[in-house]
């Protein structure tokens, strides 16, 4: 089992550096904190009263690190779930925040577990996440990543402005979807082909 810092490691390197893209419904962002997060966890980082670009520029590797663990790990308890889930949903977690265990809760109501899709991990999601896990975590987590990179294609195909995301400017795989496959079994990764056919509609 990866360490949690190992995770966080590999999470940041999916994020870079500074970024102030206007299509981004995050805002600024540096290291993958935006400055709505920062705004939110009272972080002044130049001490001048206010939170603002210039502690958003100030996020270092080690804070973005600190944030990650702290609201993205442990408050929404990602360690209750198997540890073969939680990097995935983890990653989930800091680019896309509850949506990741909605997604998650949503995917064990399909396999037949009552729980409720509440975007908070609590007794009953762990119990359902461990006894799917228990069957088959490998698959558990495939089924997880392909309904993450479902997920980013349906918001490509409802918010137009967000589709750079998932699809490159040449027609490729954007971010979103390598990110996701990432955590996928190859067998699972779509090839250029299926990606083409699947935004095909964007235009």
């Amino acid at each position: 089992m990866l360490s949690v810092r190992a995770i966080s490691e590999d999470i940041l390197s999916h994020e870079g550096g500074f970024s102030d893209d206007p299509d981004d419904p995050g805002g600024p962002t540096n290291f993958g904190i935006t400055l709505a997060t920062l705004q939110r966890l009272g972080r002044d980082l130049d001490g001048d009263s206010d939170i603002d670009r210039d502690d958003i520029l100030r996020v270092t590797r080690a804070i973005a690190i600190e944030i990650f663990e702290a609201e993205y790990y442990r408050a929404p308890r990602i360690y209750l779930l198997p540890p073969l889930l939680q990097p995935v949903v983890y990653d989930m977690q800091v680019n896309a925040g509850a949506q990741a265990v909605i997604l998650l809760q949503r995917l064990l109501r399909d396999m037949g577990f009552d729980i409720a899709v509440d975007g908070a991990i609590g007794p009953q999601t762990a119990r359902a996440a461990h006894a799917a896990a228990a069957k088959n975590g490998r698959a558990l987590v495939d089924a997880y990543g392909i309904a993450r990179r479902n997920f980013y294609y349906l918001l490509g195909d409802r918010r137009p402005r967000l589709r750079k995301f998932a699809r490159r400017r040449d027609g490729g795989k954007g971010g979103w979807i390598t990110r996701a496959e990432a955590f996928l079994s190859p067998r699972y990764h779509l090839s250029a082909a299926d990606h083409y056919e699947r935004v095909k509609s964007w235009q």
